[in-house]
């Protein structure tokens, strides 16, 4: 029988192995008397810094012993079921290949479903050699870069999965992750994260799963165009430069997964009727500072990143404009990355590898944009919003290159001069008071690079109960269709939609 535990607490500098003695002791402590532990698994794992001179790691544990009267919790069945569930006549569609669609399809594929999934970039292997050349050379393809191609845009971030979100799917996409090659450490870490470098085998294997159980891949494949009638979906456009899949595919189901930068797909989607809105997202930069600066505001003695690994942050103000200014996608050892998927225009990003061991931590610095900062009523006014700034940080760095300049320089810069008087007052007045929250975050020498636009979709469709929009078997979803922010939420949107088509065929059976 399987136990839980909670608060097992072990010191920095002592081993893991401990756990199963202090498992006794807390049993004991709790009236079990002296138990013999069959086997035990770390469930969660937090770290207690209130006391710097004694920061501690405290476990949640599952253990597992003969006796099945043991007045303690039991370990909770968390176990991922595919629900009750039809299959469509025809394969249904999903495009993109973000965590939204590649969850999408590993679910609908576990189901029976055999779904075709199409992406526009390519895949994960020519992918990083097409982000290479764009970022060694300047030459950049419009269908494969840091937004583009397998995995989505996350890909070439930190690979975090940290979420805001409650649900139980949660615990099928670390599942899933640490599966595909992860590690079982994403199963219990309170801030789990890949890291670039190994969620790209991580991306690989989980597109191996879904052929494995039937699904289709079919790499650059664009959807230009949707075939409706009498209100519902029959199919879509697809050009792919291969004669034999360009056309139309019949589909009653289309997952629409595109991700937050698919700027041409919304314009289309728009003319083809399907309801959409505008959504408030934020604008600003990405800053950086040493390392070894945040470790030691944050762990106070140095020595301790070594067992804890770098040190991340989380900080906000709100300012007496109105503008909400936070910290966003903070990558601990990282990089700066230019994320530009259009011609002529540059967007900022972060990123980090597994080790998470460079000099530099860097975070987007965002200050909110409202709906009422776009001056239109065009659905699609906040990508032109995004745009305009994208392409003056091109035009000020003169090409592929983020605007930059240090935080004693900041006023009267071309980093300025890349974000809206109201995002620039806004740092102005944030900065010395995050600061005080976090010591050397406005150092003079903080870098700032512009401009950060990408947080979050600019836009939203709207969708009814069954997970439809305005069109019947489309399902918008994910972070491009403002459901979802961030690599788990938008795999767990993913799962609820292919849940929803199983089940919409259920109920027609």
């Amino acid at each position: 029988m399987w136990y839980r535990a909670n608060q097992i607490k072990i010191k920095i500098n002592e081993d893991k192995d401990l756990i199963p003695g202090r498992l006794k002791e807390h049993a004991a402590a709790n009236g079990a008397g002296n138990i013999e532990i069959i086997d035990w698994k770390i469930a969660k794992e937090s770290i207690d810094a209130r006391n710097n001179r004694e920061i501690t790691f405290v476990y949640t544990v599952d253990f597992e012993v003969a006796d099945s009267s043991l007045d303690m919790p039991r370990t909770p069945d968390l176990e991922y079921k595919i629900p009750e569930h039809g299959i469509p006549e025809k394969r249904p569609v999903i495009v993109g290949m973000g965590p939204c669609g590649i969850f999408s399809a590993l679910i609908m594929s576990q189901m029976g479903m055999r779904p075709i999934l199409l992406e526009r970039g390519r895949a994960i292997e020519d992918r990083v050699r097409d982000v290479a050349l764009f970022r060694e050379k300047g030459i950049i393809d419009p269908d494969s870069n840091v937004q583009f191609g397998e995995g989505g845009a996350g890909t070439f971030s930190d690979g975090k999965l940290t979420t805001g979100i409650r649900d139980d799917r949660i615990t099928k996409v670390l599942e899933e992750f640490a599966a595909a090659g992860g590690g079982e450490e994403l199963l219990y870490k309170n801030k789990p994260h890949i890291g670039t470098d190994k969620l790209r085998g991580v991306i690989k294997n989980l597109r191996s799963e879904i052929e494995k159980n039937g699904g289709e891949v079919r790499f650059g494949s664009k959807m230009t165009g949707l075939i409706v009638g009498d209100g519902k979906i029959r199919g879509v456009n697809v050009s792919s430069g291969d004669a034999e899949q360009d056309g139309i595919i019949e589909t009653d189901d289309l997952i629409l997964a595109v991700g937050h930068s698919a700027r041409d797909t919304f314009s289309m989607l728009q003319a083809a009727g399907i309801d959409m809105e505008q959504k408030p997202f934020s604008i600003g930069v990405r800053i950086e500072h040493p390392q070894a600066m945040i470790n030691k505001a944050q762990y106070k003695k140095a020595r301790f990143a070594k067992i804890l690994g770098a040190a991340d942050y989380k900080l906000s103000w709100h300012c007496k404009n109105g503008r909400g200014v936070y910290t966003f996608c903070m990558c601990p050892g990282g990089e700066v990355i230019v994320a530009s998927s259009e011609e002529g225009e540059v967007v900022t990003n972060g990123m980090s590898y597994n080790a998470r061991d460079g000099k530099c931590a860097n975070s987007a610095l965002l200050v909110s944009v409202n709906t009422s900062d776009f001056d239109s009523d065009d659905p699609l006014a906040g990508v032109e919003f995004q745009r305009k700034y994208e392409r003056l940080a091109y035009e000020k760095s003169g090409g592929y290159r983020a605007p930059e300049t240090k935080w004693k320089d900041f006023k009267g810069s071309d980093v300025e001069d890349c974000l809206p008087g109201f995002a620039s007052a806004a740092l102005i007045e944030a900065m010395p008071k995050l600061g005080r929250k976090l010591k050397g975050f406005d150092s003079p020498d903080a870098v700032m690079r512009a401009v950060e636009t990408r947080s979050s979709s600019p836009v939203r469709m709207p969708r009814n109960e069954k997970l439809m929009s305005n069109i019947e078997g489309l399902y918008p979803g994910g972070e491009g269709a403002g459901h979802a922010g961030g690599i788990v939420s938008s795999a767990v949107d993913g799962i609820r939609i292919a849940e929803a088509v199983g089940k919409r065929y259920r109920q027609i059976k």
